[in-house]
Parts: structure tokens; C-alpha cells; sequence
């Protein structure tokens, strides 16, 4: 088999309109590939993002999650369970994977696969802050938790408002607020600029909600479905545009 991708790539041409699907596999199994100006990335919609199973585990945020619960039976608490850099930066590494994915998750409406993955990286947030002892190592991560907050807030705030609850979408982003502004404060430029736009975005958005017709958002979720099995792509990138709006 050649290694040239001369011809998938001019198969499918790059087009900054259109650089995301979904395809299935030779398994079946249904992935996303993004096609960029000089080549293509390719995502699992499950599991890791790049399809990797760390010493057996399905993410190693699992295999460190699940030693940790292994260690508190054996000694009865967590005391003593240390994260040492390398598999800090081994977390680190897989949580920068799981911001990749739910970055075009996001801008593809799949916001149920989006709280899942910024759930993991709170997750991973929450491990390192309690059980890495290198405050660097902490703080790679935990500078940008106002950010993971706030796409978890998010994406579960357009679930509930798909589903008409515009009420409990307020009580979502409300409770993210709160989150954001008694977390403790971080010696990292990015820690700042990240609470304080992630705190600017949500409390447009809660303001935006109070005023939306609950069916709003909804509705244009099901023109922007029939635009895209229609492949008017024009039609669906001005309804993508305009449902990013209200959720920003």
C-alpha cells in the first residue's frame, strides 16, 4: 500500500467551509476526520480521541483514577497517593487530546459528546489538584479550569435548552459562575484571562437565555439538521453561525 495521500487529499478537497465529517471505518465504527489546508486528522468520536488504550485502560485519566480507588481501600484514605511529573505530563498530554475533540464537537452541536469529554478533563483537573504534589505540573492544567468549566456549562445548558428547560440552562451556567469565581486563584497569566472571559461569556449567556424563546435554539438545531441532509452548506453554516451566537 502506498504511503501517498496524494489521492485521498485531492479527493477530498480543502475547503474552509466544509473541514469537518464523519465517516465510517472499515470496522463500522464511526470517526471524525477534519481536513486541513495541507493534510487530514482523524478523531475517535469515543474513548481517547486517538484511539489509544493506556496500559489496557480506556483513557489513563481511568488507569490513574482507578489506582487511586485501589490505594484508598487498601490504606483507607488517599493520603500519600502521588502523581509524579511523568504522568502529569502523560495527563496533561491526553487532556490537550480531549480539548481538540470537544472543540469540533462543539461546532458540530454534539454537545452531549462535549460535556463528556470537558468532564473528563475536570476530572483530570481534580486528580492533579489533590494528588500532584509539583505545583507546575498543577497549574499546566489547572490554569485553564474557568475555560473547561465553562464549555461543560455549556454544552449541558444547549442540551437543556434543546429539550426546552431553559430554567435548568440557567441553573447550569449560574452554578458555573459560582464555580469559576470562588476557585482559587493561580500565579499564571492564562488562569486570569481565562476566568475572567469565561465569566464575561456566561453571564451573557445567562442574560441571552432570559431572553430567548426556549424554542428557539431548538428549532434552529432542526434547520441546521435538514440544511446538512439536504448538503445546502451554505444554509447550514449561516444556521451553525447563528446558534454559536446565542451560545456566546
Amino acid at each position: 500500500m502506498s504511503n501517498d495521500l496524494t489521492g485521498f487529499l485531492s479527493a477530498w478537497e480543502y475547503d474552509p467551509d466544509r473541514t469537518m465529517r464523519i465517516v465510517e471505518a472499515d470496522d463500522g465504527r464511526s470517526v471524525l476526520q477534519v481536513r486541513l489546508p495541507l493534510g487530514v486528522e482523524q478523531y475517535e468520536l469515543d474513548g481517547r480521541p486517538d484511539g489509544e488504550r493506556p496500559r489496557g485502560y480506556e483513557t489513563a485519566l481511568a488507569e490513574v483514577e482507578d489506582r487511586l480507588r485501589l490505594h484508598s481501600q487498601d490504606e483507607g484514605h488517599a493520603d500519600r497517593f502521588a502523581i509524579e511529573h511523568d504522568e502529569a505530563v502523560r495527563l496533561q498530554n491526553e487532556g490537550v487530546l480531549f480539548y481538540y475533540r470537544y472543540l469540533l464537537l462543539f461546532q458540530m452541536n454534539d454537545f452531549e459528546r462535549v460535556a463528556r469529554d470537558t468532564e473528563h478533563n475536570l476530572r483530570l483537573c481534580r486528580v492533579l489538584e489533590e494528588h500532584c504534589n509539583s505545583e507546575e505540573d498543577r497549574n499546566a492544567v489547572l490554569q485553564f479550569r474557568p475555560y473547561i468549566i465553562r464549555m461543560n456549562a455549556m454544552s449541558r445548558a444547549m442540551i437543556s435548552l434543546n429539550d426546552n428547560l431553559r430554567e435548568v440552562a440557567q441553573h447550569i451556567i449560574e452554578s458555573a459562575i459560582e464555580e469559576i469565581e470562588t476557585l482559587s486563584d493561580i500565579e499564571a497569566p492564562a488562569f486570569q484571562f481565562e476566568r475572567i472571559r469565561s465569566l464575561n461569556y456566561l453571564q451573557t449567556a445567562v442574560k441571552q437565555i432570559g431572553e430567548l424563546s426556549p424554542s428557539v435554539v431548538a428549532q434552529l438545531e432542526r434547520e441546521l439538521k435538514d440544511a446538512v441532509a439536504a448538503e445546502d452548506y451554505e444554509r447550514a453554516a449561516e444556521l451553525r453561525d447563528r446558534i454559536r451566537e446565542l451560545s456566546t
